[in-house]
């Protein structure tokens, strides 16, 4: 693996310009514009991105996305408020379980796009506060459905109990209430069953599934709904990036069943957050300590999972370039254990990974760091400094 020649050079400076052994977030916008914007481009017609925030909301990313997609995802209320600061005239849609009073009214004052509303007691609630207010509250039932023909994900988000959506058992209750309150409008459906999705086939077949559902309900409710939202979920290959979720088959086969399904005059929304963000972002930490301990290597580089909980929440060796100093190599052809500075023997980025040479100095930087990282990490966990952050523009 090697990296983009305007991330080492950036890597060098930053380097080059640190007393203490480095430890940083590089975050390549221009190649996060161009990610998007191939993505829009092979999205079919009557489709529209916008970007889950929780994956990384960083300004600069977000400000690089607005022009690009058509509106961003909050799943809180501390997400929502940052939007709205950052990208005032950007389309909201507020999603997330346990919502309170507080943030509803703060999202009513938002005139956001969409409310995904997650049960009855919810929807209850925010009709209340609408009226108080005097707004009409657009709203799409989010509901977690259970379909046989549902692939399965190493992230299941409904399909069996979670916490997630209505109960298909419970919209009737919703449909009913939603008829009888004047202060709420229902703009559409919202599924999103599964996340780390790398089988377009199998995406394929959900969203097939998640159309005929629509259309069922929509038939059998005597509704006309202008929206569905299928979520997002595409996934990340951290071991073999060329590997991952193959947007441009996948939307080749969206536009067979859009048309196949009678979909055409209903917009498709995708909400995605780690698919777009996280191929921008590396994590860089200069190695501090070389040892053998009960006969295997281990290299102690400044930071740690405090930093970039990717490795620690996904289960997984993360995917590292050696950027070699002007050290003699203390090791040469051997598998070591990348770990920072915690101490906790759970701080660990990837274990017996192979190594041509290594050295005390030499720096370690992870790819793929651009989604659930930083913005995920135990931060204050040792009080350790924080990484510097540096953003690459044009």
């Amino acid at each position: 693996m090697s990296l983009p020649e305007r991330i080492t050079r950036a890597i060098d400076d930053l380097r080059g310009k640190s007393r203490d052994p480095l430890c940083a977030y590089l975050y390549d916008l221009p190649a996060l514009e161009r990610h998007v914007r191939a993505m829009r481009t092979a999205l079919p017609a009557g489709c529209e991105l916008f970007y889950a925030a929780k994956a990384n909301p960083e300004v600069p990313i977000l400000q690089t996305l607005a022009p690009l997609v058509d509106g961003f995802e909050a799943a809180s209320g501390g997400e929502l408020a940052w939007l709205h600061e950052h990208c005032p005239d950007q389309p909201l849609i507020f999603g997330g379980p346990g919502k309170l009073d507080s943030e509803l009214e703060a999202a009513l004052d938002c005139r956001i796009d969409a409310f995904h509303v997650e049960s009855v007691h919810e929807l209850r609630r925010l009709a209340r506060l609408a009226s108080v207010r005097g707004r009409r509250a657009p709203v799409l039932l989010r509901l977690n459905l259970k379909l046989a023909e549902a692939p399965d994900s190493r992230l299941v988000m409904g399909g069996k109990p979670t916490p997630f959506g209505l109960d298909e058992d419970a919209l009737d209750e919703a449909l009913a209430l939603l008829r009888q309150e004047p202060a709420l409008e229902l703009k559409g459906l919202h599924f999103h069953l599964l996340s780390h999705q790398l089988d377009v086939p199998g995406h394929l077949q959900l969203i097939r599934a998640y159309c005929r559902t629509f259309r069922r309900i929509s038939r059998e409710q005597g509704l006309n709904l202008p929206l569905l939202n299928v979520g997002g979920g595409m996934g990340i290959n951290y071991q073999d990036h060329a590997h991952s979720f193959d947007w441009p088959g996948f939307c080749r086969g969206l536009a067979e069943v859009i048309a196949e399904e009678g979909m055409a005059d209903t917009r498709i929304r995708f909400e995605i957050g780690r698919f777009i963000s996280a191929a921008c972002g590396y994590y860089v930490m200069q190695v501090l300590d070389i040892k053998r301990n009960h006969g295997q290597y281990f290299a102690v580089a400044r930071g740690g999972t405090h930093h970039f909980r990717t490795p620690a929440a996904q289960g997984h060796d993360h995917p590292f370039v050696v950027l070699r100093g002007n050290q003699a190599p203390h090791l040469r052809e051997q598998t070591v254990t990348l770990v920072g500075q915690l101490c906790t023997p759970k701080d660990i980025l990837a274990r017996q990974q192979p190594v041509a040479e290594l050295a005390i100095g030499d720096l370690l930087v992870f790819t793929l760091a651009g989604a659930y990282a930083w913005n995920i990490s135990h931060r204050d966990f040792l009080m350790h400094e924080p990484p510097q952050m540096m953003f690459l523009f044009h």
